[in-house]
Protein backbone atom coordinates (compact mmCIF):
# COMPACT_ATOMS: atom_id res chain seq x y z
CA UNK A 1 0.00 0.00 0.00
CA UNK A 2 1.53 3.62 -0.98
CA UNK A 3 1.66 6.03 2.04
CA UNK A 4 1.04 9.75 1.61
CA UNK A 5 5.06 10.59 0.35
CA UNK A 6 4.64 8.44 -3.34
CA UNK A 7 4.02 10.12 -6.53
CA UNK A 8 2.28 8.74 -9.23
CA UNK A 9 2.61 9.77 -12.91
CA UNK A 10 -0.55 9.94 -14.53
CA UNK A 11 -0.44 8.64 -18.15
CA UNK A 12 -3.69 8.94 -20.62
CA UNK A 13 -4.46 7.96 -24.38
CA UNK A 14 -7.19 10.56 -23.81
CA UNK A 15 -4.73 13.81 -24.12
CA UNK A 16 -1.89 14.29 -25.78
CA UNK A 17 0.88 12.55 -25.19
CA UNK A 18 3.46 15.02 -23.33
CA UNK A 19 6.13 16.54 -25.94
CA UNK A 20 9.29 16.50 -23.76
CA UNK A 21 10.33 16.04 -20.68
CA UNK A 22 6.83 15.92 -18.19
CA UNK A 23 4.30 13.73 -17.11
CA UNK A 24 0.58 14.48 -18.19
CA UNK A 25 -0.69 14.32 -14.66
CA UNK A 26 1.44 13.44 -11.46
CA UNK A 27 -0.22 12.59 -8.42
CA UNK A 28 1.15 13.01 -4.08
CA UNK A 29 -1.79 12.02 -1.64
CA UNK A 30 -4.39 13.74 -2.20
CA UNK A 31 -3.25 16.08 -4.51
CA UNK A 32 -2.95 15.88 -8.43
CA UNK A 33 -1.27 18.44 -10.78
CA UNK A 34 -1.87 18.18 -14.55
CA UNK A 35 0.43 19.86 -16.84
CA UNK A 36 -0.26 22.25 -19.02
CA UNK A 37 -2.48 20.86 -22.13
CA UNK A 38 -3.28 22.94 -25.38
CA UNK A 39 -5.48 22.36 -28.35
CA UNK A 40 -4.34 19.17 -29.33
CA UNK A 41 -6.17 16.08 -30.95
CA UNK A 42 -5.05 12.93 -28.81
CA UNK A 43 -5.10 10.11 -31.02
CA UNK A 44 -3.00 12.48 -33.76
CA UNK A 45 -1.13 15.47 -31.78
CA UNK A 46 -2.21 17.78 -34.77
CA UNK A 47 -3.08 21.23 -33.50
CA UNK A 48 -6.97 21.59 -33.72
CA UNK A 49 -9.33 24.87 -34.20
CA UNK A 50 -6.59 26.68 -35.87
CA UNK A 51 -7.68 30.79 -35.52
CA UNK A 52 -10.52 30.27 -33.23
CA UNK A 53 -9.38 30.54 -29.55
CA UNK A 54 -13.26 28.92 -28.04
CA UNK A 55 -12.92 25.93 -30.08
CA UNK A 56 -9.56 25.71 -28.83
CA UNK A 57 -9.91 26.45 -25.62
CA UNK A 58 -12.98 23.28 -25.11
CA UNK A 59 -11.04 20.44 -26.59
CA UNK A 60 -7.53 21.75 -24.46
CA UNK A 61 -10.19 21.64 -20.83
CA UNK A 62 -11.28 18.28 -22.74
CA UNK A 63 -8.09 17.39 -22.65
CA UNK A 64 -7.19 18.27 -18.90
CA UNK A 65 -10.33 16.64 -17.67
CA UNK A 66 -9.54 13.06 -19.46
CA UNK A 67 -5.87 13.72 -17.29
CA UNK A 68 -7.87 14.57 -14.27
CA UNK A 69 -10.77 10.69 -14.86
CA UNK A 70 -7.25 8.78 -15.50
CA UNK A 71 -6.18 9.71 -12.20
CA UNK A 72 -9.73 8.95 -10.73
CA UNK A 73 -10.55 12.36 -10.23
CA UNK A 74 -13.66 14.88 -12.11
CA UNK A 75 -13.72 18.73 -12.89
CA UNK A 76 -15.40 19.05 -9.54
CA UNK A 77 -12.44 18.37 -7.83
CA UNK A 78 -10.41 20.86 -9.64
CA UNK A 79 -9.45 23.96 -6.98
CA UNK A 80 -7.36 26.04 -9.63
CA UNK A 81 -7.40 26.39 -13.11
CA UNK A 82 -4.66 28.60 -14.75
CA UNK A 83 -5.15 29.73 -18.61
CA UNK A 84 -2.55 30.88 -20.60
CA UNK A 85 -3.14 33.42 -23.95
CA UNK A 86 -1.44 34.44 -26.68
CA UNK A 87 -3.66 37.60 -27.21
CA UNK A 88 -6.33 39.69 -25.09
CA UNK A 89 -8.60 40.13 -27.30
CA UNK A 90 -9.10 36.40 -26.92
CA UNK A 91 -10.21 36.57 -23.70
CA UNK A 92 -14.14 37.04 -23.83
CA UNK A 93 -14.35 33.60 -26.53
CA UNK A 94 -12.31 31.93 -24.08
CA UNK A 95 -13.89 33.17 -20.81
CA UNK A 96 -17.33 31.96 -22.90
CA UNK A 97 -15.77 28.42 -23.81
CA UNK A 98 -14.21 27.78 -19.92
CA UNK A 99 -17.80 28.79 -19.07
CA UNK A 100 -19.89 26.66 -20.79
CA UNK A 101 -17.18 23.80 -19.44
CA UNK A 102 -17.51 24.56 -15.81
CA UNK A 103 -21.30 24.52 -16.14
CA UNK A 104 -21.48 21.18 -17.90
CA UNK A 105 -19.22 19.62 -15.02
CA UNK A 106 -19.14 21.31 -12.35
CA UNK A 107 -22.51 20.51 -10.61
CA UNK A 108 -21.94 21.49 -6.83
CA UNK A 109 -21.96 25.35 -8.33
CA UNK A 110 -18.66 26.24 -6.58
CA UNK A 111 -16.69 27.47 -9.23
CA UNK A 112 -13.16 26.40 -9.13
CA UNK A 113 -10.56 29.72 -9.31
CA UNK A 114 -8.81 30.49 -11.72
CA UNK A 115 -5.74 32.69 -13.31
CA UNK A 116 -5.65 34.19 -16.55
CA UNK A 117 -2.10 35.30 -17.56
CA UNK A 118 -1.24 36.50 -21.64
CA UNK A 119 2.13 35.06 -22.59
CA UNK A 120 4.11 33.51 -25.46
CA UNK A 121 3.14 29.92 -25.96
CA UNK A 122 5.52 26.66 -27.16
CA UNK A 123 3.60 26.12 -30.48
CA UNK A 124 2.28 28.72 -32.85
CA UNK A 125 -0.79 27.46 -33.83
CA UNK A 126 -1.95 27.50 -29.85
CA UNK A 127 -3.76 30.32 -28.93
CA UNK A 128 -4.98 29.08 -25.14
CA UNK A 129 -2.91 26.40 -22.47
CA UNK A 130 -4.51 25.34 -19.49
CA UNK A 131 -3.30 23.37 -16.50
CA UNK A 132 -5.36 22.54 -13.39
CA UNK A 133 -5.11 21.62 -9.89
CA UNK A 134 -7.18 19.22 -8.13
CA UNK A 135 -7.66 17.52 -4.77
CA UNK A 136 -8.79 13.89 -4.14
CA UNK A 137 -10.98 12.63 -1.17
Amino acid sequence: MSDMTDKTEIRTDGAPAPAWAYSQGVRKGPFLQVSGQGPQDPQTGAHVHLGDVKGQTRRTLENVRAILEAAGASVEDVLMFRVYLTKRADFALMNEAYSEFIEEYVGSGVKPCRTTVFVELPHEAMLVEIDAQAVLS
